[in-house]
């Protein structure tokens, strides 16, 4: 399972925003994002129904495919 939990490093210290679930000993990757990469890619205000009319699928969607019938 991977969890992701924001922090800060400084003067060789982590110090991680909220408490990690695990208090056993666990394998982590830290990942440096330099301010530049931030600035970059801010969080975008979404919205649930943002894509809501622009997206089709086929009355058939959910059925079998043609193709995997011998799969069946």
């Amino acid at each position: 399972m991977l969890t992701t939990i924001k922090g800060t490093y400084e003067n060789g210290q982590i110090t991680l925003a909220e408490k990690p679930i695990s208090n056993q000993k666990v394998n982590v990757i830290v990942t440096f994002l330099d301010e530049e990469t931030i600035k970059k890619n801010p969080n975008k205000n979404r919205k649930a129904g943002g894509l809501s009319g622009k997206v089709w699928m086929s009355e058939d969607f959910n059925e079998p495919l043609e193709d995997l019938k011998d799969y069946m």
